[in-house]
Formats: structure tokens, sequence, C-alpha cells
């Protein structure tokens, strides 16, 4: 940081990712002030229609049936490597809760208050109580500014971003030419000028897919009702008429915010039965039918000490086998060399747990493990055939009841044809109340275990696939092609609790299932959406209302954003193109940039110095964009990935100051 000239940068988005690039910035200015007294002056603008901090996603005045996805003790928006300059404030998120039930704000809620005062370190926090955590780390940040350090929020759009040929106020009121500055349009009227700009725009509206286009054209013609992928805390639930079916598309995680609006945001109780959970209806409910491709939702947590199960330990897919890739000039394949030792690592997880928690499954325990870990061991067998060695040593051990069928894992209905929809919802019932006991039994279930494995695994591959560590072909065909969807909906699930609410609305009649490979129409005849199963008997399911429980298609070449539409028009950005196994180049979803940091490429192949990229925008170059950073958990494993957007941040950070 010279003396020369005051530094101004811009970041556009002001939501967690955006909130982390201000602290790195705050905390390297003052890092630099405490070792240069009187140098340079920084301003800072920050530009996001949403209030600062929450931004859009996480606004602390939405409903708190809305949770997030991991426990209280994950998420943080402040590092916590030493090697990072130290913070100016702020803390974790489990840390900021705990503070909280002991010394409360005073302009905590008294829904706030409540929350707090029954949430552990491993329970699921509402997005409302984080988007206040959030709102609090930003005051903290903001009260105190090093000095020499001013911020200005901008509650506004930014509509374009383009290079300035006037120079950059360093401070308001103060001109200094700068060939490297950039105009920064604001939807209010207006621009400002600065030497950087920061994209961290995170979740975005995005255009229609062409079934989509198709079935909201028909709606409007017919006076249906088509709800399309949205943030659920957008959409108006209350449009959603009681005591009519409403079919609904996806079952993934916003399927269960859908699903909690239109039951307990109606009035309707879950009522603890004792052995069960029952549900009581207020009356006000819709009928909810909802199908998804596997015909069942996402499974469903474990219940754990901490993020990762402490019994499974990866023994295959390590940090170790990424150096050797590395160390042998080997770009790895997803399918033929870092998925084969997941797997790997899946199977010894089961069956490992298998033994231990169930002893009499495996009549000769000690001989079964030597025999699966020869079996197992890479280079051990080709890479054909290891998988028919574990297949032979299991023949010997294991009973088929006790096989591990990871297939059948992530598809429990797949193959299976049902005489009616009332058998359908019956085996929905039946795999629903079967993974959350699951679920309860935690590191002594060894299916969870196995899905342990691939949690573990997922942080590894994080690391491996970044910046190009894996074959295009491989990205496209195998970690986005299949297992992305797979790993999802096997890890990615939802707290146990909501299969067993999910289960309680089924049995109440609330809640029934289209099944397997649904298809979804308008049909012109009756008026209606109409949905229906290839492996399901019985006329299709009809609804005058449609609910797509997705969220907006994170795609830079979709997305609604005039900034990005005018980005991509003036060409200073482009999307990646990746090659598939047959040479044909095809987009993927993010933006093409050159790391470190993370810049992007313009139309041209160019870099333009001082535009930065950090979020859900780089997920062409890094795999798990929208998942937050992860604190460091005291006698956890600490994987690098974890807490890559914060160093993602503090990279961005150094380079807008050494400018």
């Amino acid at each position: 940081m010279g003396k020369s000239k005051s530094i101004r940068a811009a970041i556009i988005g002001a939501g967690p990712r955006g909130t982390s690039v201000l602290e790195r910035l705050l905390a390297h200015a003052a890092a630099h002030a405490a070792a240069h007294p009187g140098s340079a002056a920084l301003h800072i603008d920050v530009i996001d229609p949403y209030p600062a901090g929450p931004g859009h996603v996480w606004q602390p005045g939405q409903s708190r049936l809305y949770l997030m996805n991991t426990p209280s003790f994950y998420p943080t928006v402040i590092p916590e490597d030493p090697r990072l300059a130290p913070p100016v404030a702020g803390t974790t998120f489990d840390h900021w809760r705990a503070r909280q039930q002991r010394e409360p704000m005073p302009a905590l809620t008294l829904n706030e208050r409540s929350e707090l005062a029954a949430l552990g370190s491993r329970d699921f926090p509402s997005r409302a109580l984080y988007g206040r955590y959030l709102r609090c780390t930003l005051d903290e940040l903001t009260a105190k500014l090093p000095d020499g350090v001013t911020v200005s929020f901008h509650e506004t759009t930014a509509v374009s971003v383009r290079p300035s040929d006037h120079g950059t106020a360093g401070t308001p009121g103060e001109a200094i030419p700068n060939a490297g500055a950039f105009d920064v349009g604001l939807g209010s009227g207006g621009s400002l000028t600065v030497d950087s700009v920061v994209l961290a725009l995170g979740h975005l509206a995005s255009r229609l897919n062409p079934e989509q286009r198709e079935l909201q054209a028909s709606a409007a013609q017919l006076g249906l009702s088509y709800f399309p992928p949205a943030v659920p805390a957008d959409v108006d639930w209350a449009a959603v008429p009681p005591g009519e079916p409403v079919l609904v598309r996806g079952m993934g995680l916003n399927f269960f915010d859908v699903m909690g609006q239109l039951t307990e945001g109606r009035g309707g109780k879950f009522i603890d039965a004792g052995t069960r959970l029952d549900y009581q209806p207020s009356g006000h409910e819709p009928r909810i039918i909802a199908g998804s491709r596997r015909g069942v939702p996402y499974r469903a947590k474990a219940a754990l000490a901490g993020y990762y199960p402490a019994s499974v330990t990866l023994r295959y897919l390590t940090e170790a086998a990424l150096e050797r890739f590395a160390a042998t000039g080997i770009r790895p394949g997803f399918d033929h060399d870092l998925w084969p030792l997941l797997h790997r690592d899946t199977l010894w997880a089961y069956y490992s747990t298998l033994v231990r928690s169930q002893p009499a499954a495996v009549p000769d325990a000690s001989a079964f493990l030597a025999a699966l870990d020869e079996a197992l061991r890479p280079h051990a067998h080709s890479a054909v055939n290891w998988e028919a060695a574990v297949e032979s040593v299991l023949a010997v051990h294991v009973g088929p009841r006790h096989r591990l069928d990871l297939r059948g894992l992530a598809s429990p209905l797949a193959g299976r044809s049902l005489g009616s929809r009332a058998e359908l919802d019956a085996a929905v019932v039946e795999y629903l109340l079967d993974d959350a006991r699951r679920s309860a039994l935690g590191e002594e279930d060894p299916v969870k275990m196995a899905i342990g494995a691939l949690h573990h695994g997922r942080s590894v591959l994080k690391t491996a696939v970044a910046d190009g560590g894996i074959t295009d072909e491989s990205w496209v065909a195998g970690l986005r092609g299949w297992f992305e969807s797979f790993v999802e909906g096997l890890a990615s699930g939802p707290p146990a609790l909501r299969a067993e609410q999910l289960a309680a609305l089924a049995r109440a009649g609330v809640v029934s299932f289209v099944g397997p490979d649904p298809r979804f129409s308008v049909d012109r005849r009756t008026g209606r959406f109409a949905a229906v199963s290839p492996w399901v008997s019985g006329p299709p399911v009809a609804a005058k209302t449609m609910v797509e429980a997705l969220a907006p298609a994170n795609r830079v070449s979709a997305n609604d954003s005039p900034l990005l539409e005018q980005l991509l028009a003036d060409g200073m950005v482009r999307p990646r193109l990746m090659m598939t196994a047959e040479g044909a180049p095809v987009q993927a979803t993010g933006l093409d940039v050159a790391p470190h940091p993370y810049r992007p490429l313009a139309a041209n192949g160019s870099v333009t110095d001082g535009l930065f990229v950090l979020g859900l925008q780089l997920s062409a170059t890094q795999w798990g964009t929208a998942i937050a950073a992860e604190a460091l958990q005291p006698g956890g494993p600490t994987y690098a990935s974890g807490q890559r957007t914060l160093r993602d941040a503090d990279e961005i950070a150094q380079a807008i100051l050494g400018r």
C-alpha cells in the first residue's frame, strides 16, 4: 500500500462473500497501518440492493421455518487461519451464538432470543438467525475501521462495470488519474469511479429453460398458477390456495422449505406421539403432490458430534494420494482415478462399521477385514478387476442382506413398479422412517458411515478438482455428469427431523408423491397441470398450481442480471468452455477465470487487472461454491477446502491493496 495515492475499491454483492472481502480488506489495512503509520487512505464502496451483511438470501426478517443446511458449529465469515492477517472484529457463528446466549444484544427480537435460548452447537439454526449474525458481524467490523479507511454502503443494484478513461476518486472529492480505473453504474443513477471491483454476486435470478417457459406460458393462457424456481423467501406462499392439490417438482433442500411454508406456515402442528411424530392439520394446507427423478427426497443427515463422522478416516482418497498424482505429472480423471479411490473408502467405511456395530453379520470379522483390506489395496489388482476382487471377498464373508448397494441407496425405488399411488406413498414413508432411524444411530449405522465417507471425500475432491485439477472431459461427464447429483442426494440432505415430519405429513394425507422419473406437463383438455410416473399405475395427478422447488439455475450465461449481461456483451468476461471426450466444446456454468486471485478472462483471453470474482460464479473452476466457509472444528479433520473462500477473499484483498 503506497503513500502516493488513495485506493478506492467496490464490492458488488453484500452477502457473506462480500462481507468476507470487506473483512479481509480491513484486516490487511489495519496490519499495514500499524506497521506504516500515515499510509494511503482506503475507501470501500459496498453495493447491493439488499441490506449489507445478510445480502439477499439471509435476511433476518424471513420465516424462521427456513433452516440452514449446516449445524451451528459449521459456518463462519471470519477466518481462523493463523497464517492470515488477524481480523479486526467478528467471530464464527457458533461463538457468536454462545455470546448472545450469555449477553444478548438489546437489538435482538423476541423471536431471535427464543431461538437462541434453545439452539445448541449441533442444532440447525434458521437462515434468519444466521442473517442476524452476518449483520452483527458487519456492524462490529464497521465500528472498528482502521485509521484511513472509510466505507460507503449503496442499497442499489450495480448495472454496469466499464473501464474508466478519466481518473478515480481515492477519497470523495479527490480525483487522481488512473488508467486502470472502472466506472460502476448504479441502478439508482450515477456511477462510482474506483480502482478495483470485486464481483461477489451470490445467488442471481435466472432465465427459465425452454420447458419452464412453456409451462409458464401455458399457465398464463389457462389461468393456472406457476411458481418458477426462486429463493424460497421471495415467494408469496399465501398465493397457493388451501384445500386444493399443488404439484411440487423437486425433492431436494428447497422442497423442505416449500413443505414447511405450506404446513407449519399455515398453522399446522407436529405432535410428538411417543414412538413417532404425528401431524395435526390446521385445515388451511393445500394437498401437496411431490415428484422428483428419484421419487424420494434427499437422505437426512446423521446425528454426529461433528460435521464429519469421527469413526471414518479416508484411507485411499487422501491428500497424499493427490500429491502422488502431482509428483508423477498425472492430471487425474474423475472416473478413472479419483472415484475408484473414494469408492474404496466408501466400501471400507460401510463394512468396518458393519463389523463393529453388528458383529453377528460377519462370522469371522478379522479374516474378513484382512481380506477386504487386501482386495481394496490400490494397484494390488488391475483397474478393471479390483471390484471383482472385493465381490469375491464379500461372497465368502457377507450375506446378501448386509451388502452395500450404493446405487440402491441413491435411488431406492429404481426398477420397482408400484400398483397404485397409495402403494407408492407407503413405500416412501417406509424409506423416510428407515432413513431417520439410521440417522439417529449416527456412527453406529453402516449406511450413514458409507455416506460419511462420501462426505469426507467431497472435501478432498474440492481440492483435487480446483483450478483445472482434473481433465475437462471428466469434469463434464463424471464430476458434474453423474457424481454431483448422486452425492448430493446422499450427503447434502436436511436434518433428520425433516424426514420424520414428511412421513407424518404423508400419513396425515397432506403430502403424497408422484413417483420416480416423473413427467410434468399441461393437459389442455382439462386445463390442469399433470404429472405421471412410468413406474406407478393409475391416472396422472392433476392440479391448477405447480411449484418448482428449485433454486434459480447458477449459470452465468442464463443469469438474469443486467450487470453480467453487460460484462458478457462488452467482452469483459466470458463463460468457461470445456471439451468433452468427443472433442466438442460445452459451456460450463461459471466464468472463465485466471487464478490467483481469481480474475475473469475477457472474450479475447486477456485478464483485466483490478477485476476480481468470488463465490458462485467460480463454479466452473471450483466445485461446491454454494456452501459456506467452514469454521475450524477442534479435534476434527481440517480440509484445505473448508476455508477456501476465505483464503480467496484474502488474496483479493492483498491484490487490491498492493496495486
